[in-house]
């Protein structure tokens, strides 16, 4: 899974596909009125994804794919009989569905207002709610590969809603039905806002951020042991990659300090000054590997070599300021989300692939809405209708879209699931209503590669299930 380079909100995939998961505490503030109010976990606008394998799916195969993809099942997060045990009134309410995991044949929906329901696949049953108090708001999951467990972030009334505590459950135990055998992560630390959790899937790591004291620490995400902390006040981010971290400090006049750390025990591996253009706000400075991305407002973009400080810049007129990122490592490229498009660079600053036929609907790009496989070679998205494909005069007025599926190195559309063709019988109409039912408002999107499965979660607290 992204933050906007300031540092707010959440990162993550997987939970899709590896990569930065960010949960920021908020402020404390009257929460009785939760689904009138926007917040949800933010999702942190930059995410980096890591493959061990080789791209190996050609286009022709992922064509057939995705080809006889249908609407197979759906799935509601609202149970007003056993959400009558909850003590917020407004987790009794349904709500949109804003995130989705998978893991071991369990579909995990997390909706606006803090509840999460988990479902069987091979049952096509809800197995059971993982709010385990009744006043637990769940605002963010991670599907922990390492250790085969679902780790949820909650907040609690009992607490005013002020701090952010983790707890770690095995896979096998919610199966079961037993949400409450997991256990407590991080008790030691005081996550309130503006602290934070992160959990990094690439390096195996979860950094959490103690605003009380100004330290950052470093955990292993196999056994959640302590390996080192950071502790520094000047420090105003901390930007992760494979193998280090950035620390970004408070910027001077003409530069801004920055320093490189191990990610495996917190040593210096360099320690240095990026100069700047005076009185120009930083619009984001991203790490990615050895390459350092600078921009200032109305500047050209700086991609900066630390190695030997070799300097590329792109033109401010080419390179536009994106409000998120997407960092394919295995591939040396990255994707820039700006406007409902999606673009691919590479670290010449070179354009490598515009999309065709791929307006993400959203303008606020997260990683809860597109999913990039494992391979690296496809992007799926809930996107915009084409004018071939249009529905508003049919169906949802306006609001049905569809989910393109993309071929990053080409730019081509490779698949598509929209009111026509998501239906198992094409010409039953009732058929058709219920697709374009599902496809009406979707806000969250996960892709199961284990069972080349796409679910969606929509404004109404349902779970759509689209296989072959």
């Amino acid at each position: 899974m992204m933050a906007s380079s300031s540092g707010s909100g959440v990162s993550r995939p997987p939970p899709h596909c590896g990569g930065r998961r960010r949960v920021v505490a908020t402020k404390k503030r009257d929460w009785t009125n939760w689904l009138s109010v926007n917040n949800s976990v933010k999702k942190i606008q930059r995410r980096e994804i890591s493959s061990k394998r080789q791209r190996s799916v050609s286009i022709s195969n992922s064509v057939h794919r995705f080809r006889n993809i249908r609407l197979t099942e759906q799935y509601s997060t609202h149970d007003p009989k056993e959400s009558s045990s909850f003590a917020l009134p407004f987790l009794t309410k349904r709500a949109k569905v804003v995130e989705i995991v998978a893991g071991r044949g369990i579909i995990f929906a997390l909706t606006s207002s803090g509840v999460c329901a988990a479902f069987k696949r091979d049952t096509k049953k809800r197995i059971c709610f993982l709010n385990i108090f009744p006043d637990e708001v769940i605002r963010s999951l991670f599907y922990n590969k390492n250790n085969d467990s679902l780790i949820t972030v909650s907040v609690y009334a009992s607490d005013s809603f002020s701090s952010l505590k983790c707890r770690s459950t095995r896979i096998e135990y919610i199966e079961r039905g037993k949400p409450d055998s997991g256990f407590p992560l991080f008790e030691s630390e005081s996550l309130k806002w503006p602290g934070f959790v992160e959990f990094d899937d690439v390096n195996g790591k979860v950094l959490t951020y103690s605003a009380e004291d100004s330290i950052y620490k470093v955990f292993d995400l196999k056994n959640y042991t302590l390996l080192y902390s950071v502790a520094d006040k000047n420090v105003e981010e901390i930007k992760i990659s494979p193998g280090i971290m950035l620390l970004i400090y408070s910027r001077a006049a003409s530069h801004v300090p920055l320093k490189i750390l191990s990610i495996e025990d917190g040593s210096v591996l360099k320690d240095f000054n990026h100069l700047l253009h005076r009185n120009k706000k930083v619009e984001f400075i991203e790490q990615f590997n050895e390459k350092l991305l600078v921009k200032q407002e109305n500047e050209n973009l700086q991609i900066l070599d630390v190695r030997n400080a070799d300097v590329k810049e792109v033109g401010r007129t080419e390179f536009m300021t994106p409000s998120a990122f997407i960092f394919l490592y295995e591939n040396q490229l990255f994707l820039t989300f700006r406007n409902r498009s999606v673009s691919v660079w590479n670290f010449k600053g070179e354009l490598v692939t515009s999309f065709e036929d791929h307006v993400l609907w959203h303008p606020d790009c997260n990683t809860n809405n597109i999913y990039i496989t494992s391979d690296q070679d496809l992007i799926i998205s809930f996107c915009k209708p084409t004018d071939s494909d249009d529905q508003s005069t049919i169906y949802g007025d306006g609001k049905v879209g569809s989910i393109n599926i993309s071929n990053i190195w080409t730019g081509k559309c490779v698949g598509k699931i929209n009111w026509r063709n998501g239906c198992l019988n094409e010409e039953d109409e009732d058929e058709r209503r219920k697709v374009a039912g599902a496809l009406e408002e979707v806000t969250a999107l996960y892709y199961d590669e284990e069972h080349n499965a796409i679910y969606t979660g929509n404004a109404h607290g349902l779970v759509h299930v689209w296989s072959n």
